[in-house]
């Protein structure tokens, strides 16, 4: 039953946004997220002012860059749904170069585009500075309902379990010759993922009576709660706050 979580985003750290309790950062991260997405279209500047609160806060962290960018790989779906959502949308049409774009398709892409990049890189100054205990600790802190929370935390704690357990069965098909080049390996493929699927259910029924032999009664305790002062919500909103300022004042120019 040992093993760590596996691989996982967070990088080691003692910035300042490494030391803020992990719930209040979640918070702070949703507030900005919503704040970014209620801007409107017009005035554009308020979008110049959230993108330099969020690089200021990816700054922060001290990630390499060259992490932050690996991670922020996971918008490309998005990025490519923007390039061709000025082709497919409809609504007046506008020349651009030899093509004719609709020009609700292009305001929707570049809100698209904006928004996304902003929201993923404040997600990921988030990630890369909690740790997946401080994860499921600030869930608790939340008062995210317990099953939701414990649900996670296996997740988080047997994930590389099941991960490592993938690496050799593939490494025991390999040792036999087998190579996934054709859809006639689909079936053992299938055989396989069937055979992970009924391992990691008998593992969680050993689990489970291991937990319930030692006292469990469908609750963890919470033996190092986290709790936040009110200089650490003021840091962990202030982003948010100045972005909300911009907008307001987009509004109102």
């Amino acid at each position: 039953m040992g093993g760590g979580p596996g691989p996982h985003l967070h990088v080691e750290g003692t910035t300042v946004v490494h030391r803020l309790p992990a719930h209040a950062k979640l918070v702070g991260l949703l507030v900005l997220v919503l704040t970014v997405v209620a801007l409107p279209a017009a005035p554009p500047w308020p979008f110049a002012v959230a993108s330099l609160v969020v690089l200021s806060v990816v700054a922060a962290t001290r990630v390499p860059a060259r992490s932050v960018l690996t991670r922020a790989a996971v918008e490309l779906p998005f990025v490519v749904f923007a390039v061709l959502l000025p082709f497919v949308a409809s609504g007046p049409r506008v020349e651009v170069g030899p093509f004719r774009l609709s020009q609700a398709g292009l305001t929707g892409a570049w809100l698209l585009l904006v928004k996304g990049t902003l929201g993923v890189l404040a997600a990921i100054a988030f990630s890369t500075t909690t740790s997946p205990r401080d994860l499921v600790r600030g869930l608790r802190a939340l008062r995210v309902p317990g099953p939701l929370v414990q649900i996670l935390s296996f997740m988080v704690r047997y994930l590389g379990v099941v991960g490592e357990e993938m690496g050799r069965m593939r490494v025991a098909r390999e040792s036999r010759g087998f190579t996934a080049r054709s859809v006639r390996a689909w079936p053992v493929l299938a055989a396989s993922t069937g055979t992970l699927f009924l391992r990691s259910y008998e593992r969680g029924e050993r689990v489970h009576l291991a937990m319930v032999a030692r006292g469990y009664t469908g609750a963890m305790p919470d033996t190092d709660p986290l709790r936040a002062t009110g200089p650490q919500w003021g840091v962990a909103l202030l982003p948010a706050l100045v972005v909300a300022v911009a907008g307001l004042a987009g509004r109102w120019a």
